[in-house]
């Protein structure tokens, strides 16, 4: 893929002051959140609902978000009370005379994260879409620096890694740092190229494209980011690669054993096998 379709952005927050008037839609998947999707919506909503021109460090404000700003959680076939307490929050009430509200939940058979992602991005309707951890890793203050990408490209992949080279996934058990970097020297041998966060759980797409990538996605395990990177630079998207703020939030779900890591290496292996009758474009 040419070098000039994958650019990073280190200074997307000047862009956010000259973003269009547009709709945006946020995709939360969810499985038996009960304990933490609360907290986390009320982080996002206040978020939302401030309208500051500039939150915390100097990070932009939601009022550099467009007006019509939607979240969708994605309850991946919970077990527990998460559609429920979703369905419950006011924000998920009409505000009368036809008006859509802030909030929907859509349930969807357990398929995994990837399913879950999968869904909601077919489903959103918004200009821009995001999809964002349900535990709000990446603060609600990071979503103007990839809308602000989105002006002028397709994809905006958040990155964990900062523009001086620090990593913020120091802060992750040791085990975890180790298994990343095994994953990360095999996917970038076969799959993703230059991209050296392929699973921050934070990425954005204009609404154009996503059905040429979330149409085609298969990959429904962990792997699924980087199936989606790799059918954004197959197809010639435009991508931005933007850091990002992001914190560790314990409590993941993954439990790391040989029979994940064979799905690993198998989804990995497989993917561009998938879709290599795949269109290739190359930006002009």
């Amino acid at each position: 893929m040419p070098r000039r379709q994958l650019a990073s952005r280190h200074d997307a927050r000047i862009d956010c002051a000259r973003m269009p008037s547009s709709s945006l839609t946020l995709v939360l998947p969810a499985f038996n959140e009960s304990e933490r999707i609360g907290p986390a919506l009320d982080e996002l909503f206040g978020y939302l609902h401030r309208r500051g021109e500039e939150a915390r460090d100097g990070a932009p404000g939601s009022a550099t978000l467009p007006d019509d700003v939607q979240v969708l959680v994605v309850d991946d076939g919970s077990t527990d009370r998460t559609a429920e307490i979703v369905r419950a929050r006011p924000e998920a009430q009409s505000a009368g005379s036809g008006s859509e509200p802030e909030l929907a939940v859509l349930v969807v058979p357990h398929g995994g994260k990837g399913a879950a992602v999968r869904a909601g991005m077919l489903a959103a309707t918004g200009d821009n879409v995001i999809f964002a951890d349900a535990d709000m890793a990446t603060p609600p203050d990071m979503i103007p620096l990839l809308v602000g990408a989105l002006r002028d490209h397709d994809v905006a992949l958040g990155s964990r890694i900062q523009s001086d080279g620090s990593d913020m996934r120091k802060s992750q058990p040791s085990y975890r740092r180790l298994l990343g970097k095994l994953f990360h020297g095999l996917a970038s041998i076969w799959v993703v190229g230059p991209v050296q966060d392929t699973q921050c759980g934070f990425k954005g797409f204009r609404r154009s494209v996503v059905a040429e990538v979330f149409g085609r996605q298969q990959i429904t395990s962990i792997v699924f980011d980087v199936e989606v990177i790799y059918l954004a630079r197959r197809q010639g998207l435009r991508i931005a690669v933007v850091p990002i703020r992001w914190s560790d939030r314990r409590g993941s779900r993954m439990k790391p054993g040989p029979l994940l890591a064979l799905r690993v290496a198998w989804d990995l292996f497989r993917i561009p096998l998938l879709h290599r009758r795949a269109r290739r474009n190359s930006a002009g």
